[in-house]
């Protein structure tokens, strides 16, 4: 594994990994050991139906970074710029063409038995990728919510994300369901896109593996243009040819405008089925193959809730496989972090987001709104 530690002038330390790209290009030697102990410790301790939310891994099963870098780097991480192609598009088709691309690109392979940290309360991860600046803060924990700001003033394009992950374990399978609205704004066209997010599976048996499922919608109310993507997995028993396969429509007025199939992780096509051609939609191989770490371009700028900071020392102990210090470094975190709440919950105090205001409502669950119009450049920074 490509790794970085830095050390800004507060004796910060921060640790920048490769980012999650196509298996076997992304310089992560990093295998988890014992994966059927850990199996059967889950089938064992916890039972069908359970809200694993608050199940915690050891540091032996943790990927060496947080799910608000891998949130960040599913839109800042690539080979090819995707957004920009969103907002340039000529007309609104093809916009809309370019945003389902762009969505499929945020989808990426996931390694079985390991998993990212738990973000702690008021997390930050900010980061930068040419004049594309992304900044996401951990606003809950209990439950877990997530919220994503990113802005390119130059491209006039916003994002903003509320993700609420729901992990259930169902006996054979772990199912996590990814509460919460995307939205893309292209403000210069003034169209917004409101999509949702697949589902997270996890098969214990009969064979172990992990997979995106499920459908993603994406509507944009001012052209009236809708697209449908299905993400199916291969068969019970981890055979057939349904393996990452997409299958999607993009429609208006519910008439059938474009058809779209392929699999996700390596070649997706579009056909018109007004003249009945095809084209590539979206290579996985071009877009997230062999994906470099981030640099950091700013060691001043680097806030103490960051999360390549606030995990450092974990991340070194998981990275050397000392896993008597990442076990130490970890209990660390979460009892600096009880401590806060206790302290908090002490004198009455109620924590409030530092960037996002957070509402909830039963009929659309949590949302988040920025504080900020844009998001300025960030201290890390991933190469263009």
């Amino acid at each position: 594994m490509q790794v970085q530690e830095l050390k800004n002038e507060k004796k910060r330390d921060v640790i920048l990994t490769n980012p999650v790209s196509l298996d076997g290009d992304s310089n992560n030697d990093y295998k988890p050991p014992n994966v059927l102990q850990m199996v059967f410790s889950l089938l064992n301790n916890v039972r069908p139906g359970a809200d694993l939310t608050r199940f915690q891994l050891p540091p032996l099963f943790n990927l060496p970074k947080s799910h608000l870098q891998c949130y960040g780097e599913s839109v800042y991480c690539v080979n090819k710029d995707m957004l920009s192609k969103c907002a340039n598009g000529e007309t609104a088709d093809d916009r809309m063409i370019a945003v389902v691309a762009w969505s499929i690109s945020t989808v990426r392979p996931l390694m079985f038995g390991v998993a990212p940290y738990n973000p702690i309360l008021g997390e930050t991860h900010h980061a930068s990728r040419g004049t594309l600046n992304v900044l996401l803060e951990q606003v809950s924990h209990h439950p877990p919510v997530s919220a994503l700001h990113a802005t390119d003033e130059t491209n006039g394009i916003e994002l903003i994300w509320c993700q609420h992950a729901v992990p259930k374990f169902q006996g054979t399978t772990v199912e996590t369901v990814v509460h919460g609205k995307r939205k893309l704004n292209l403000v210069q066209k003034g169209e917004s896109y409101v999509m949702n997010s697949p589902k997270l599976l996890i098969r214990l048996l009969p064979k172990l593996g992990v997979d995106w499922v499920g459908n993603v919608r994406i509507k944009c109310q001012e052209t009236g243009l809708e697209a449908e993507l299905s993400f199916k997995t291969a068969s019970f028993m981890g055979f057939g040819g349904g393996n990452r396969s997409i299958k999607g429509k993009i429609m208006h007025s519910s008439k059938t405008l474009y058809e779209i199939h392929g699999q996700w992780d390596r070649i997706v096509k579009i056909k018109d089925v007004i003249d009945g051609k095809t084209k590539v939609l979206y290579n996985a191989k071009d877009v997230i193959s062999k994906l470099p770490s981030s640099t950091l371009r700013d060691p001043k700028g680097v806030w103490q809730s960051e999360s390549a900071a606030v995990w450092a020392e974990v991340s070194k102990g998981i990275i050397s496989k000392e896993w008597d210090k990442a076990r130490e470094a970890k209990r660390a975190v979460e009892e600096k972090e009880r401590e806060l709440h206790k302290q908090r919950k002490s004198i009455g105090e109620i924590w409030v987001p530092k960037h996002f205001d957070l509402c909830y409502t039963l009929e659309d669950g949590w949302d988040c709104i920025p504080k900020q119009n844009t998001i300025p450049p960030a201290p890390i920074s991933f190469p263009i």
